[in-house]
Order: C-alpha cells, then sequence, then structure tokens
C-alpha cells in the first residue's frame, strides 16, 4: 500500500514553490516546527496541506497499476492557474482534500481525424475515478518536473498531452506534433467520483486541446476499455441516449459538450478564431 508523504515534506514541496517563501532558508525539521503556525496561517497555501488520512485502505481492492500512478506529482494550482507547488496524484484526488480547496492542473485532448470525426474513448474498469465513463479522446495531468511545467504558450500541457495520448491509446508522437495541438480556453471544474465512493473526486483547472490528425489506435487495456470514432451527430445521439441505454460520461466531458464543443467543432478548421487563452470559465 501506498504510504502517504509526511507533512513536512509536503510543506517543504510548496514553501520551495511559494513566492513569498523562496525567500526564507530552508530550515532543518526542528526549527521548522516552530514556524509550521506562521506558515500555515497564509490563507492561500494552508489549504494545499493535507490532513493525514485516518483510512489507510483507500487502495483495498484496486488495480495496482493504477494505484501506482497514483505516486505521479501533479501540479498544484491557485484558482487563477498560479503553480503553487506539488502533490502526488492520490493526495490531489481525495475527497477530504479537495474539499479543503487543493486544485490541480489537467488537460482534456480533443482529436480529430481527417474526416471531421472525434476520437472518444471509455476509461477502463480499473481506473480508479471515473471507471467505465466514456468521454473526450485523452484526460489526464501535466506532471510536477521542468518540461511540463513549462506555462510558455502551454508547452507544459502540450507535451504531457502527447505524453499521455502514447501511454493510453499508443497514438505515437510523430503523429500528433506539439505544433498541431491547440489551446483553445480552460475550465475550472469540481466532481466527486462516480460511483460515489466518498473517497476520491477531481478539483482541476483543464485546458482544452484539440487537435486534428490521423492516427493509429492501439489502446493500453489498463487505461482504455474501448474507443470509437463519432460524428457530431452521432454524438448528438449517444448522448441524448445515454441514460436509457446505461451509458456513463465523465461530468467534464458533459460540461464541455454542454457549453462549447459544437461551436469548436463547427469551427475546427478555423481554431484560432475560438482561442480564449486568458479566460478560465468557472464551471462549479
Amino acid at each position: 500500500m501506498t504510504r502517504i508523504r509526511p507533512l513536512f515534506t509536503f510543506v517543504g514541496i510548496i514553501w520551495r514553490q511559494s513566492s513569498f517563501c523562496r525567500q526564507m532558508p530552508i530550515a532543518s525539521v526542528g526549527s521548522t516546527c516552530c514556524r509550521l503556525s506562521k506558515f500555515c496561517s497564509s490563507a492561500r497555501l494552508s489549504q494545499h496541506i493535507p490532513k493525514m488520512s485516518k483510512n489507510e485502505d483507500v487502495f483495498q481492492g484496486l488495480d495496482q497499476t493504477q494505484i501506482d500512478l497514483m505516486n505521479e506529482e501533479c501540479i498544484l494550482v491557485d484558482e487563477d492557474d498560479n503553480n503553487v507547488g506539488a502533490a502526488s496524484k492520490k493526495t490531489c484526488h481525495l475527497l477530504e482534500n479537495i474539499n479543503k480547496g487543493m486544485l490541480h492542473r489537467a488537460f482534456s485532448v480533443f482529436l480529430f481525424n481527417s474526416e471531421g470525426k472525434l476520437l472518444l474513448q471509455q476509461r477502463s474498469d480499473e481506473k480508479i475515478t471515473f471507471p467505465g465513463h466514456f468521454t473526450n479522446t485523452c484526460c489526464s495531468h501535466p506532471l510536477s518536473f521542468e518540461a511540463e511545467k513549462d506555462e510558455t504558450k502551454a508547452l507544459g500541457v502540450r507535451r504531457a498531452a502527447q505524453r499521455k495520448l502514447k501511454h493510453e491509446l499508443g497514438i505515437e508522437a510523430n503523429q500528433v506534433a506539439l505544433a498541431d495541438f491547440n489551446y483553445l480556453t480552460r475550465i475550472h471544474y469540481r466532481a466527486a467520483n462516480i460511483p460515489n465512493d466518498g473517497k476520491w473526486g477531481e478539483h482541476e483547472i483543464d485546458y482544452i486541446l484539440f487537435i486534428q490528425s490521423d492516427v493509429t489506435v492501439v489502446p493500453n487495456a489498463n487505461e482504455v476499455k474501448s474507443y470509437r470514432w463519432v460524428s457530431k451527430e452521432e454524438l448528438k445521439q449517444f448522448i441524448e441516449d445515454a441514460d436509457k441505454d446505461g451509458v456513463l460520461l465523465t461530468p467534464w466531458f458533459k460540461l464541455i459538450v454542454s457549453k462549447f464543443l459544437y461551436r469548436w467543432w463547427d469551427n475546427l478548421s478555423n481554431l484560432d478564431s475560438q482561442k480564449d487563452c486568458s479566460t478560465i470559465h468557472r464551471m462549479l
């Protein structure tokens, strides 16, 4: 079972990331104890310090490969998408931390082929959050290392998208060049897990990336249960019939479809006209 990182280690990560605390020397553990009360009084940072979970069996019965992935370090952000530190994927997705305001950076890729059809995936049953749900092509997180923290024209997010398209769907990097990703906008949303287990959830600032390319899909069965290409009309019918057909859809995908997707799809050949990179759409 994965152990929760010690509190001092977690604090040290945020301490080194904070513009305020970068001016302070990194103290020894002993002197850090004396300064914790002042540090935690910062409203901006204290919300990111998780209480040690009393529930040590949050991974009981779950897939080991997916459990291992929960050790990845996500990028913590404030509500304006400023990088304020890092925490494990597990820490970011525990509902007890989300309910205290913990927020991390994510992305959602919408990949279209030359016929204008959108690639959907159904998340595997092994996934810890939203297993078995249909969603857009790929949804994941940039990780907290230099290449994926690069905020220049969302380059870090685009690198992460390229990495995860290979991991989840077997799509080679030369089929999804970094320059071909179109960063359209960001959404801020929150959702509890389905099935509702009272343990897991999502709270993300999600970068929306569009790309059009003819790709070869070789799905990773531990990540993807099924996939399909759909036209705009086919997607509308699929969503309309979802409830009666027992089809599950991820909450972020439903939000994006309801507010943005079809307009963006209509402008697939002119995506520059749809870019709104300065806005974070609050969809809470």
